[in-house]
């Protein structure tokens, strides 16, 4: 079936139905990750967003009932050049085509894929819209009266309806005993990655995640021994209430915050944000730890990034760089048990050289205290 992908600056480009079929709508970003689609297709960080591969070849090793890094697809829509309807792999289970139609994922395929990414990394990020039943005309009109992506809290839709446990096991219910862990962290879930319970089970932490609207109090009266805020959608600026919770939060226990936790920390404290381009999303970006020296190849999705000028007086100080850009990409605080970083630690998919900061976190609860 022929499908089209059209961009709101009235770019047209045809291709082939892949998924479910109909219309959808959101912000136009890629990644350039080579492999762990099905990671990025269930991240909650892609909500709203219609998600270009720029690697041309999409779904050879298939789909499985365990990749998946929530409950369900959050991408708005999918795009790639070319999709496998082969896949060879022992623990694939289903086909790329397959699995977006059972999810109700509209995508499209047979797509000039680096000339859409040159057209984005040009002009930046631009509202789109895939569709199957609509003439080009018609889908770039609806495109106008939509609504944009910064317009919407996408957090909300994304975050856990009730707290839930994970521990060696997974996912537990919330009278799931704690007694054969280490420490216990509760994760303000603004749309958590299951890779991020899964490190920390690795290490002998109990997490219990809670909706992102749990206030601060009852954040505490889980006695936990640290506090993780979680990477998630959208722009953190528009997400004063969490904003608050964290500062409430501040100087109670220790704090790890990941991507737009990191954000939020750094709100909380006074700094500001301000919008990419075209974002930082793939599994190869360079970061600089100015601590040690060090440099990591990270895995990223976020379209945001803290004002590294608006740190001064926060209390923040940087840690890690961007080496592309020289982004703000890790803060610490100097007298508070406050650590951050703008990537993804826990990758899927991406390397694992910064996996670390899990075992730092760690260290930073068993001092005790939250100064």
């Amino acid at each position: 079936m022929k499908a089209y992908l059209v961009l709101e600056d009235g770019s047209v480009f045809e291709g082939e139905s892949l998924g479910a079929t109909g219309h959808t709508t959101g912000e136009l970003v890629f990644t350039t990750s080579m492999t762990g689609y099905q990671e990025i297709l269930t991240d909650p960080s892609y909500a709203g967003q219609i998600v270009l591969m720029t690697y041309p070849l999409i779904g050879n090793y298939g789909m499985n009932a365990d990749d998946d890094e929530s409950r369900q697809a959050q991408v708005a829509g999918f795009v790639v050049r070319e999709a496998c309807d082969t896949p060879s792999n022992w623990r694939a289970r289903s086909a790329l085509h397959d699995y977006l139609a059972a999810r109700g994922v509209v995508a499209i395929s047979a797509v000039d894929t680096r000339a859409v990414t040159l057209r984005v990394r040009y002009h930046g990020v631009m509202m789109a819209t895939i569709t199957t039943d609509e003439t080009p005309e018609e889908a770039f009109h609806r495109l106008q009266t939509a609504p944009r992506y910064d317009e919407e809290d996408f957090v909300y839709r994304v975050t856990t309806p009730q707290p839930y446990k994970w521990g060696y096991n997974g996912m537990e219910p919330m009278d799931a005993p704690d007694d054969r862990y280490r420490k216990r962290v509760v994760i303000l879930d603004c749309g958590v990655k299951w890779n991020i319970p899964r490190r920390l089970a690795s290490l002998g932490i109990r997490s219990i995640i809670v909706p992102a609207t749990t206030p601060a109090e009852q954040i505490l009266a889980y006695q936990p021994d640290g506090i993780l805020l979680s990477p998630g959608p959208g722009d953190p600026a528009r997400l004063q209430p969490i904003a608050e919770t964290v500062r409430a939060l501040l100087g109670k226990k220790p704090i790890a915050g990941i991507c737009l936790g990191h954000q939020l920390v750094c709100l909380a404290l006074g700094a500001r944000t301000y919008k990419l381009k075209f974002g930082h999303r793939g599994a190869n970006h360079p970061v600089k730890n100015l601590l040690t020296g060090r440099v990591d190849i990270t895995s990223q999705n976020h379209g945001y990034a803290v004002d590294l000028e608006s740190l001064r007086g926060t209390g923040l100080e940087l840690t890690h760089i961007n080496l592309n850009d020289h982004t703000v990409e890790g803060v610490r605080h100097r007298d508070l048990k406050v650590m951050t970083l703008q990537y993804h630690p826990e990758a899927a998919p991406g390397p694992w050289d910064s996996r670390p900061f899990f075992s730092e976190f760690l260290a930073m609860m068993e001092e005790g205290g939250a100064s």
